[in-house]
């Protein structure tokens, strides 16, 4: 089992795909890798030689991936409500950011319906 960026690949799937797997690392990103390592993209993860395996590792190691990504992205959603804007308001409610309604929908950000009746049954 191939492991780069700290994430372990399946097995059984085309390198190309298991790329996506590691945060950060889209189709055509884990495209341009591939192509990068010189590493057929049809391949399977377990018939990577240890040769491939290092040569991706050393490709990936470009990007931004996996915690140091996770962890910009949270710094800039801080920055974003540490500076009050609109944006910053909206992730600190727990709202959509995005310019979206939420009349009806957005109950992914708002969370499960809260009843505002409770019948009592007798």
């Amino acid at each position: 089992m191939a492991r780069i960026a700290g994430v372990d690949l399946p097995k059984n799937k085309r390198i190309e795909i298991a790329l996506t797997y590691i945060y950060g690392i889209g189709l055509s990103r884990a495209k341009k890798i591939l192509k990068a390592a010189e590493v057929d993209p049809d391949k399977r993860v377990k018939d990577l030689t240890a040769e491939e395996v290092a040569r991706l590792r050393a490709e990936v190691d470009k990007y931004k991936v996996e915690g140091a990504l996770r962890a910009e992205v949270q710094r800039n959603i801080k920055r974003l409500i540490d500076i009050g804007c609109y944006r910053g308001v909206r992730h600190k409610l727990g709202l959509p950011v995005r310019g979206q309604r939420t009349r009806t929908n957005a109950r992914t950000r708002k969370g499960p319906r809260g009843n505002i009746f409770k019948r009592k049954r007798k």
